[in-house]
């Protein structure tokens, strides 16, 4: 079975290829597996609606939002988990083998024994290289065949051309993607020409979502209430107030908080407007970031103009939330904004689509960020920095070669220090903003360091004379997995390593 699998902060939605539809698959209790941990007092983990029924024992401990974790993780990152400690992409492996079983025993996609399971997954639009490595990694590991990954606005895309191509034409061919979802925000603008979708650029925010909008709104309570008395306490009055934030509509008037957990058996009644309000500079803080969105870079930086644009699709859960379309709707005009009609599954469904090759689509993704590389210079003294994968990369397409960039040189010192990172931006040549530091690799240049076991003890000198040809070679493929090669070409020496980000232990 072909599935379209969106791994979101709170939910898991999955989507299936069934004869041109993509339905979304329905579960015991919902359309979706809660992206929710829990580990007991004896160290036993128990995943989705399992670790949702035991949420409020204090015999056990609950990770919600653990996709959060994957932003800044590693390999070898970890996660205390009640008693436990478990590295990040084994809890992650853990849960999706739970999606797996859930698949197959209490869904309604009609899962034959052994059925092979074929699924387009996806990340964050500004995700890191190594959530890309890991997210892939722990789908394989938990029994899935991963042909594809796309970015999650991307995915969107897809939905938005197959409910609403009659939108596109040739003077309006670009669609930006407003998605909000749990734990993230992203903003794409994408070129769609026929059958095909190019994403343009991205932009957005790896830490704002709806988790966000439930402390703001937890925030105003308290400061009703007085200070929460125990983080027990605090964690279920959180809970309240996302249950009572996804009830909202349109023409909700008062936000009524169930104080129960506190021991009052009187609600706390709250006015939306204030409610609202208290969110407001959150929703703010989307719009500023899709900014960057609303502009073709091979158009110098100019900004889109309004003509072309076909619409600016909204989805994500967390889109859901009043405020979030009524402020999209004044800034950009009702015409302009259309609202997934299943936000939840916008992204799944999207995912789906790309499967099923009837569809006729096809995808042309971007790098995200720079991806470049701290270099030694001037005797080992000085550091430089060299962009080697600029944002916006065009990556190449799924199953083909990997994008391949190579530079020649003339080494200078002895030893070769590369130390490789991830930025949002480059300022004046250097990288600037959420610097992401990947692994460091040694090369020795000098043919009597080949021997050396400990590199790192050697210190970086200039060379007499000329140093030996070097070929620097960085291949990325399909899903952002990255690999260097170095090699000295008077003598044919090289070294490939496949690099990840070096995560906190």
């Amino acid at each position: 079975m072909r599935l379209g699998i969106d791994f979101g902060t709170t939910h898991t939605v999955v989507a299936a290829v069934d004869r041109g539809n993509y339905p979304v698959v329905s579960f015991e209790h919902a359309d979706f597996v809660p992206s929710l941990a829990a580990a007991g007092e004896d160290g036993t983990l128990r995943f989705g609606a399992q670790a949702a029924a035991v949420a409020h024992d204090p015999a056990w401990t609950v990770l919600r939002s653990f996709k959060r974790l994957l932003n800044d993780a590693g390999p070898g990152s970890e996660v205390v988990a009640g008693p436990r400690t478990i590295k990040v992409v084994d809890l992650l492996t853990a849960f999706l083998s739970h999606v797996r079983g859930e698949l197959h025993l209490r869904s309604n996609a009609h899962l034959r024994e052994g059925e092979p399971l074929k699924a387009a997954v996806s990340v964050p639009a500004n995700a890191s290289s190594a959530q890309r490595i890991l997210t892939v990694d722990a789908f394989r590991r938990a029994g899935f065949d991963v042909v594809a990954l796309l970015n999650e606005p991307s995915a969107a895309g897809f939905e938005y051309a197959h409910r609403f191509r009659e939108t596109v034409t040739s003077k309006r061919e670009y669609v930006l993607v407003y998605d909000l979802g749990g734990g993230t925000f992203d903003a794409s603008l994408i070129k769609m020409e026929g059958r095909a979708n190019e994403v343009v650029t991205s932009s957005g925010v790896a830490r704002l979502g709806g988790d966000d909008f439930d402390e703001a709104i937890l925030k105003l309570v308290e400061a009703r209430l007085g200070t929460v008395s125990s983080i027990r306490e605090r964690r279920l009055l959180l809970d309240e107030c996302r249950v009572q934030k996804e009830s909202v509509n349109p023409n909700t008037r008062k936000m009524v908080v169930d104080l129960a957990a506190l021991g009052r058996h009187e609600p706390l009644v709250l006015p939306t407007d204030e409610v609202y309000a208290a969110c407001a500079s959150l929703v703010q803080q989307t719009l500023e970031a899709m900014e960057p969105a609303m502009r073709d870079p091979r158009r110098e930086n100019e900004g889109i103009d309004w003509s072309e644009l076909a619409g600016i699709y909204v989805v994500g859960g967390a889109s859901a939330f009043p405020p979030v379309y009524r402020l999209l709707r004044e800034r950009f005009g009702a015409h302009r904004v259309r609202r997934s009609p299943h936000p939840f599954g916008s992204t799944a469904i999207g995912l789906a689509i790309t499967l099923d090759e009837r569809a006729g689509y096809s995808l042309a993704e971007r790098f995200t960020r720079h991806f470049g590389v701290f270099r030694e210079e001037s005797a080992g003294t000085e550091v430089s920095f060299d962009v080697l994968l600029p944002k916006d990369t065009r990556l190449p397409a799924a199953g083909g070669p990997p994008l391949s960039v190579t530079r020649r040189y003339r080494a200078a010192h002895n030893l070769g220090h590369f130390r490789f990172v991830e930025c949002a931006r480059i300022e004046q040549g250097r990288p600037e903003g959420n610097l992401a530091m990947w692994d460091e690799v040694l090369f020795p240049f000098d043919p009597r360091l080949r021997g050396v076991r400990d590199l790192a003890s050697v210190p970086v000198r200039r060379l007499d004379g000329d140093g030996p040809q070097v070929e620097e070679t960085v291949r990325c493929d399909a899903a952002g997995e990255l690999e260097v090669q170095l090699r000295v070409l008077d003598d044919g020496f090289s070294n490939t390593v496949h690099i990840a980000r070096r995560g906190v232990a």
